[in-house]
């Protein structure tokens, strides 16, 4: 019985995982699927011929125009099932930050071409200057984590 054992040593047995390595794992094979199961058009030839997986908030967005039934599937398409959900929920914390990194560019560009911050509030729909400001700030600490 101890031969078995030697002969498939588990070394990984007693360490514990990365939290960050399997989130990231998780978060491609998301991508993956929901490109494989679901992109249309464009994003279905870039799959078909190179494998480029579509960006993550377009599967995101593919995904709940899918299951809101705003958006046809492909004709072959599976339907939206609970594992496809739970891949686009997955992809959200990359899209907001994808979409946070693209906002506060914004920012720093608008600020850099003379705009004030209640020229930006008024751009971003806040009441005040102050509000735009720490928006601002909230998505540079994003940024910095």
């Amino acid at each position: 019985m101890l031969g078995n054992m030697t002969e498939h040593p588990r070394e990984d047995a007693f360490t514990q995982p990365d939290p960050q390595n399997a989130r990231r794992t998780r978060t491609h094979e998301a991508l993956l699927r929901l490109t494989e199961r679901h992109a249309t058009g464009e994003h279905r030839q870039r799959w078909d011929e190179q494998r480029m997986p579509m960006a993550p908030l377009d599967a995101l967005r593919r995904v709940a125009d899918l299951a809101a039934g705003s958006a046809q599937p492909d004709p072959d398409a599976p339907p939206v099932d609970t594992n496809d959900l739970t891949a686009a929920l997955t992809l959200v914390p990359w899209a907001r930050a994808e979409f946070d990194q693209l906002e506060s560019g914004l920012l720093q560009m608008s600020k850099g071409r003379g705009m004030t911050w209640q020229e930006i509030a008024f751009g971003l729909g806040l009441g005040s200057a102050q509000a735009a400001r720490q928006r601002h700030e909230r998505l540079s600490q994003r940024a910095d984590t």
